[in-house]
């Protein structure tokens, strides 16, 4: 084949390479790094780096025969290594093939209106990918990842459909020649159904399941509210109930004052005056910020928190219409402060000091909190995530990264010292 008759071909290939590595790890739910991201730079290179060497040292044929082996393969064990899963990485490779196919099947398209021109296909192909991979990543891969949370049973399901799709292309147009012979629009036109009818199950599924989460995200966070509000009601109730004692004994307070103040015992009765000034302030509502369910949220957790045995100090200036729904910010703040409550408890109970200290602030309709709590050195991370074995935990840490993820905001934990960080910036 003469130089410009490659050309077009490396190209293609280099760009199909390129295409299915970024689709694949983007359909893999992977906490990115910078690491990570430069280790997907040096394996995309060092894979178009073995293509090329099979391209030219053996034959294009070889290579082609060969490509599972040199490209495929290894972007799956370096997925299994990024995500730590096992079976959603495979399906994300099929995926992202399928995905490759409608280059060529939008070539085709275009080809069919230029038979007497060979270059159009591969032409079409490379002005094809960029907006291609664009458009994949952005509408295509959230609902990619969002099934990688479903059981392993359910991921096999899905990746039957590119699994076969996967097989039929290698025997039929690789491996074989078997419809070598008819019209390659034809040909491809089934397969471009069953794909794009695959592709379209996804979104509806993970659309379906969105709509899930956000109906089981929005009973939690009724149920947290009303949770709150019946503290919050009877912490007005005892206030109400000292006020309304307070007032009944006022009269026999100001005998008992007169009565020092008679007899010449005034510091008795500055005395008696400050005892009851403590009691009237014990039973006052505290105020932590504008916002009314933010700050129903604080003063219930701070009597927790009291009653634990656990330093808790608020300095939040939130408003009232922050730049969060108003049921994101109860759920957020509750599970946030309940793990730290959590885990400062923990700590008091193994003879450490217990505190918790929240922050936050708005600043250009963003919203910034921070929770730092004691901890004990048995906190672990995974992938920036803190991660626990004991049944019924992680779900809130799991709910504080949804919310987030919602908003288009950031996340981030740390442990250092034995001190828990949380940070959200929504």
């Amino acid at each position: 084949m003469t130089a410009p008759g490659i050309l077009p071909e490396v190209l293609d290939g280099a760009a199909v390479g390129i295409f299915g590595i970024l689709l694949s790890a983007a359909f893999c739910p992977i906490r990115w790094t910078g690491k990570k991201r430069w280790a997907l730079a040096g394996c995309t290179a060092g894979l178009l780096a073995l293509q090329g060497i099979f391209y030219f040292g053996t034959s294009p044929t070889a290579a082609q025969y060969l490509y599972p082996l040199i490209t495929h393969l290894p972007l799956y064990v370096v997925l299994v290594l990024f995500s730590g899963q096992k079976v959603w990485p495979l399906v994300a490779v099929l995926t992202a093939y399928l995905c490759c196919q409608v280059r060529r099947w939008a070539a085709l398209a275009v080809a069919l209106f230029f038979p007497q021109h060979p270059l159009v296909q591969p032409v079409a192909e490379l002005l094809f990918t960029l907006p291609l991979l664009l458009l994949f990543i952005r509408f295509l891969a959230p609902s990619m990842r969002q099934l990688s949370r479903y059981p392993a049973s359910v991921q096999c399901q899905f990746g039957i459909v590119p699994l076969v799709g996967y097989l039929f292309d290698y025997i039929t147009r690789v491996y074989t020649s078997l419809l070598s012979g008819a019209n390659p629009a034809a040909v491809e036109f089934m397969f471009f159904v069953c794909c794009a009818a695959f592709l379209c199950s996804i979104l509806r599924a993970s659309r379906v399941e969105r709509q899930r989460i956000q109906m089981e995200q929005l009973q939690t966070s009724l149920n947290l509210q009303v949770t709150q509000a019946m503290r919050e009601i009877e912490a007005l109730r005892l206030s109400q109930q000292r006020a309304s004692t307070y007032r009944h004994d006022l009269r026999h307070h100001m005998q008992f004052l007169a009565g020092c103040i008679e007899n010449g015992r005034t510091e008795q009765a500055l005395g008696y005056i400050r005892s009851v000034c403590s009691e009237i302030e014990a039973g006052k509502v505290t105020v932590y910020c504008e916002n009314e369910a933010a700050n129903l949220i604080f003063s219930a957790f701070a009597d927790r928190a009291a009653k634990a045995g656990v330093q808790f100090t608020v300095q939040a200036g939130i408003s009232q219409k922050p730049a969060v729904s108003e049921s994101d910010l109860c759920v957020l703040l509750s599970n946030a402060l309940e793990n730290a409550l959590h885990a400062a408890v923990r700590c008091r109970e193994a003879g450490h000091e217990a505190f918790i200290e929240t922050s936050g602030h708005e600043k250009g309709h963003k919203l910034f909190l921070q929770i730092t709590n004691s901890c004990l050195p048995d906190v672990q991370l995974r992938d920036g995530i803190p991660v626990t074995d004991q049944p019924g935990h992680g779900l809130g840490v799991r709910s504080i990264c949804a919310i987030s993820e919602r908003y288009g905001g950031l996340t981030s934990f740390a442990a250092k010292d034995g001190q828990f960080t949380l940070r959200v910036m929504l």
